[in-house]
């Protein structure tokens, strides 16, 4: 059983605060599929509460996790655009390690992000 897991973090660079209430969705991928599993909200620290994906799901292979970023930029009121520069943010990545700790955060302003296999 591996006892590896995922964890995310979203960090508003111009803010220079966490971003909370932001929806965050992990997809697995298969080939040609796109199997959602889980969908979370970012907590008052940027972060959710439990791991995004657990030990008991955890597995090697391709993932993608879904920030919802315009829809945080709207509801905390930065300028809106027609059509916003960013809207969702998808950072896909892999898992070759079933035992160790991956943490994907995101570190976003209106008009960039970035982000960085974290610890």
């Amino acid at each position: 059983m591996p006892d590896g897991y995922l964890t995310t973090h979203v960090l508003d660079t111009a803010l220079g605060a966490p971003a909370r209430a932001m929806d965050v969705t992990l997809y697995r991928l298969d080939g040609d599929l796109r199997i959602k599993l889980a969908g979370m909200q970012t907590n008052a620290d940027g972060r959710t509460d439990t791991p995004i994906l657990p030990s008991n799901g955890f597995a090697p292979g391709i993932y993608e996790l879904v920030f919802a970023a315009g829809a945080y930029l709207d509801r905390i009121g930065t300028p809106p655009e027609s059509p916003r520069f960013l809207d969702d943010i998808p950072i896909r990545f892999g898992i070759s390690d079933p035992t160790a700790h991956y943490h994907v955060p995101l570190l976003l302003s209106p008009f960039g992000y970035s982000t960085y296999r974290g610890s």
